[in-house]
């Protein structure tokens, strides 16, 4: 019976993960607004107080500033490479995963790799001073330029591969058609495909610079005291201040101007995809002046010529020259050095045999592996974080796996809303989520306990779960199921026989995607944790404030070579079992 009824009402199989987040999230999140409002005396003195504050206005427009230019950087950067890597043919997956790689990396590794890198000691430096261009170390970091190429390099990845998605989707007989009527080259590019390519640009530019809004590690790593953006500030004021509601309107203030570019980019998105057919405009006729009949008759002599010459193009194949394949090749190395380049470098510090950070080593050694694996409190922070990876892992697997499963059956415009319901604890800034988790599960007598670490980390998680599980349903068929029903297989049976295994590979996917956001998280887990239970990133945040030493270096390169596992298990679970399902279809 109850199996029927979940049948007739998909819709209660998403009652899990919206409970889940309702309580740990959303709950807080009211609460939290009505603190910002003095309720139940509702005044906006919090508000008030806060942009009579002229330091805090200054850091408010300051974020605005770094958020603005670092995701202008990166669609720089990021709209070229995009393009290169769409165009790339057989090269294509390999320069993905390479795009992919970092993004997969711990953010505090990659800032603490950029600190090497920088600092006075660091590679550019020493590299200078060796070859004599310099006398004196140049200052590279604790500056706003840290906070640019800090936040670029970790944000460039989520620029490139929406635009990839949207250009892989661009049909590229429309450049051949352009060039075949006798457009140039740029001009095809500019009339054709780049406003076809403008959703992505705008998704995008939109997704950097929402979260842009809440970094909080990287400037703070590697910028100076000019520097600070309002997610510092929210910190500071969270943990010195003991005026919540003065923290709130800070936090709420950064959340409307997310929540009102997000409702923006919604709009225009939509927008976007209805008008896409309006791309295409009428060319006006071109009309060659005629100053005498002379000119009017040399024309004419020109015509044949001209003739022959458009015949013999129009339908020769545009292929990439030699001097066009050099350029992109040289764009696109020095891009790839900087997205992988910082990783490689901890995993070579870390076999240096040094007290301090050198590159490169003068002598390769283990010396600080033996150093990490022997140190208790490093080994117990490992441990912790693999628990809570394991624990949050299933917990949002099984959750987002249900919600994915009705989501998929329910209404568009229902399952619209409820899908963006269940990702908000990923699309806004974190640190008002940690903020709000923080303050809800302290009324629960949560925070500084295993459960409330579990709660904070798993609303994130079941997010990733059902955006992997949603996708690998979307090419699902169900007439497999209705086949399955019409042989007398129970709504169980059906699913346990033909349903999951032909997910499976999507869950485990989602899975991996949750482990790996779980045992990475920082920011949630500083707040609910309160660093009475370390897990592996809050150790090595705090070392790397209190002392750098190649100990960080070796614990950098185990979460470096994390993802590569990661991807490597994702190619035998959700890619080579999405090949299996395609073939599975095809047969049916």
């Amino acid at each position: 019976m109850t199996i029927q009824k979940l049948r007739s009402m998909p819709i209660l199989l998403t009652v899990p993960a919206c409970g889940l987040l309702f309580a740990v999230f959303g709950i807080p999140m009211i609460l939290l607004f009505l603190t910002s409002l003095n309720a139940p005396a509702f005044s906006l003195a919090n508000y008030e107080g806060f942009f009579a504050q002229r330091s805090f206005v200054l850091i408010l427009f300051q974020t605005f500033e770094i958020s603005f230019i670092a995701t202008a950087l990166c669609l720089v950067i990021g709209y070229p490479t995009a393009f290169l890597i769409a165009n790339a043919g057989r090269a294509r997956p390999i320069l993905m995963v390479m795009v992919f790689l970092p993004w997969l990396t711990s953010a505090l590794v990659r800032t603490y790799a950029w600190t090497v890198v920088l600092g006075d000691s660091g590679l550019i430096n020493t590299l200078l001073l060796n070859a004599g261009l310099i006398e004196r170390p140049l200052s590279l970091i604790y500056n706003r330029f840290a906070v640019y190429v800090g936040m670029v390099h970790i944000m460039l990845p989520m620029m490139i591969l929406p635009l990839i998605s949207v250009m892989m989707g661009i049909d590229k007989s429309l450049m051949s058609a352009a060039r075949s009527m006798g457009a140039k080259p740029l001009t095809a590019f500019l009339r054709v495909f780049f406003p076809l390519s403008i959703p992505g640009i705008r998704s995008g530019c939109i997704l950097v610079f929402v979260v842009c809004l809440g970094f909080y590690i990287t400037p703070q790593a590697l910028g100076g005291l000019g520097d600070t953006m309002l997610s510092t500030l929210i910190n500071s004021l969270l943990t010195t201040s003991l005026n919540i509601g003065q923290t709130a309107a800070a936090a709420f203030i950064l959340l409307a101007v997310a929540l009102l570019l997000l409702s923006t980019a919604g709009v225009d998105l939509a927008a976007a995809h209805d008008q896409s057919g309006q791309a295409e405009r009428k060319p006006r006729p071109i009309r060659l002046p005629s100053a005498s009949k002379g000119v009017r008759f040399l024309h004419e002599l020109a015509i044949p010529y001209q003739a022959r010459r458009w015949a013999a193009g129009v339908y020769k194949a545009q292929r990439d020259t030699s001097w066009s394949k050099i350029l992109g090749a040289v764009f696109l190395t020095p891009v790839m050095i900087y997205l992988l380049a910082p990783g490689l470098i901890v995993i070579v510090i870390s076999f240096s045999s040094g007290e301090f950070i050198e590159f490169p080593p003068r002598a390769v050694s283990l010396r600080w592996y033996y150093s990490f694996f022997g140190d208790p409190s490093w080994i117990g922070a490992l441990w912790n974080s693999f628990q809570f990876g394991v624990v949050v892992a299933v917990v949002s697997t099984v959750v987002g796996t249900l919600a994915a499963f009705g989501l998929s059956r329910c209404a568009p415009r229902l399952r619209s809303g409820l899908t963006m319901a269940i990702l908000t604890p990923i699309t806004f800034p974190i640190i008002v989520v940690g903020v709000a988790v923080y303050l809800g599960l302290a009324r629960f007598g949560l925070v500084g306990t295993s459960t409330g670490i579990i709660l904070g980390q798993t609303i994130g998680a079941i997010g990733y779960v059902v955006v992997v599980v949603l996708a690998t349903l979307s090419g699902f068929d169900r007439r497999l199921e209705q086949a399955a029903m019409s042989m007398r297989a129970g709504p169980m049976q059906t699913f346990m026989r033909v349903t999951l295994p032909l997910i499976r590979s999507g869950i485990i996917g989602g899975a991996l995607f949750a482990f790996l956001a779980s045992f990475d998280e920082v920011i949630i887990t500083s707040f609910v944790s309160g660093y009475s239970i370390p897990t592996l990133p809050l150790k090595m945040l705090e070392n790397l404030k209190q002392q750098i030493d190649p100990t960080i270096a070796a614990v950098g390169s185990f979460l470096t070579l994390l993802p590569v596992v990661w991807l490597v298990a994702l190619y035998f679970t959700l890619w080579r079992g999405r090949g299996k399902l395609q073939a599975t279809v095809g047969a049916t």
